[in-house]
């Protein structure tokens, strides 16, 4: 089987509210979508997006995968997409770093090898759980009752997970934090995302003031020596998530235990191939994870719950849903939808998730 017509795509996927993050300096209203489809000769077609969250919150921007692609294009056709480590290397050589610009060919040749398999995504990933995966919310930053007003309205979907955004000032975090905590129910998971917007110095005040919570912080700092720094002066529990990138930063925070939880996004890390790696990494050393996508539509979820399912349930914290938060759906009736606070993916060969190209428009490249 080898790969013959590469065509890629481009979509707005506009916000339903405005999003702000990292203590506000942050604001997000519309989101740059690539979605790529892969054809081959044995007549089976795989789908992969990519979608970074806008271009100031990591080093990724749209326009970058699109550019990514007519590089690569090249060196990936012709190649058997069921090969994936093949095909992983033959983008690492051609265009060294630039994860975000190849997760989207990674993810569409896992969807043609389920298709092939005729298994999802998840059996190929080492077996799917019977259970679904919590959907995680995503709080935007604000103050107290505005961000508790985000979470009532996802409990009332289902939701029993929920990602609210802090940092910015202290005083505030703080109040923000025991506000949200005070009103938490039983069994509902609250992460305190920081998007790196706290100094080493603040992270500490903050964590060591409601240290008695026992909650958990996602990225208190810039870097991984930040982290590491940051974990000497805190018992609050940790999770890594921007600094969380590659193979080696795994294996780092593994060894020197600077976090106890994985914040795997697929965008961000390459794709699948490279994804599950990291998540044998953290099952080895006994640490949880949220996976994510970056950002993007119900085809960046499915592709995230995949590897979610994947992970034994003692392990998983939650997937982060990005679709309930647009006004676009890419693939309507398919995909990994969310139920009752529940992502669960189903039987259906590959990732499950083709989009309507009716939808998407006419390609903005084609490369055979």
């Amino acid at each position: 089987m080898k790969i013959t017509r590469i065509s890629v795509f481009q979509k707005d996927l506009p916000l339903a509210d405005p999003y702000w993050l990292s203590g506000g300096r942050l604001k997000f209203e519309v989101l740059d979508a690539t979605f790529v489809k892969l054809e081959t000769d044995a007549g089976l077609t795989g789908w992969g997006e990519g979608t970074p969250w806008g271009h100031t919150y990591v080093p990724a921007h749209g326009p970058g995968i699109r550019a990514g692609m007519e590089t690569m294009a090249p060196v990936i056709l012709g190649r058997d997409p069921r090969q994936v480590e093949l095909v992983e290397r033959a983008m690492d050589l051609c265009l060294p770093g630039h994860l975000y610009a190849k997760a989207p060919v990674d993810l569409a040749c896992w969807d043609i090898m389920g298709k092939a398999c005729g298994l999802p995504i998840a059996d190929l990933l080492g077996g799917k759980r019977d259970t679904g995966t919590p959907a995680a919310s995503s709080v935007s930053s604000g103050d107290p009752d505005y961000m508790m007003g985000i979470i009532n309205r996802y409990r009332e979907q289902g939701y029993v997970a929920h990602s609210a955004k802090v940092g910015g000032n202290v005083d505030a975090d703080i109040e923000r934090i025991r506000h949200i905590e005070a009103n938490r129910r039983p069994g509902e998971v609250v992460l305190y995302d920081v998007n790196r917007a706290w100094t080493r110095r603040e992270a500490n005040i903050v964590m060591n003031a409601v240290a008695d919570l026992g909650v958990t912080f996602e990225q208190p700092g810039e870097t991984l020596d930040d982290i590491a720094e940051i974990r000497k002066l805190t018992t609050s529990p940790i999770s890594v998530d921007e600094t969380l990138v590659t193979l080696q930063d795994a294996c780092r925070i593994a060894r020197d235990g600077i976090a106890e939880v994985f914040g795997i996004k697929l965008n961000r890390v390459g794709g699948l191939t490279k994804a599950r790696r990291m998540r044998d990494v953290a099952l080895a050393h006994g640490i949880q994870i949220f996976v994510m996508a970056t950002g993007g539509s119900v085809m960046a979820d499915t592709e995230a719950a995949h590897l979610a399912q994947s992970i034994p349930e003692e392990f998983i914290r939650a997937s982060w849903s990005c679709q309930d938060m647009l006004t676009v759906d890419v693939a309507p009736g398919r995909g990994c939808r969310t139920e009752n606070g529940i992502l669960t993916v189903d039987d259906t060969p590959g990732l499950g998730c083709d989009p309507d190209e009716a939808i998407l428009g006419d390609p903005v490249a084609v490369y055979e």
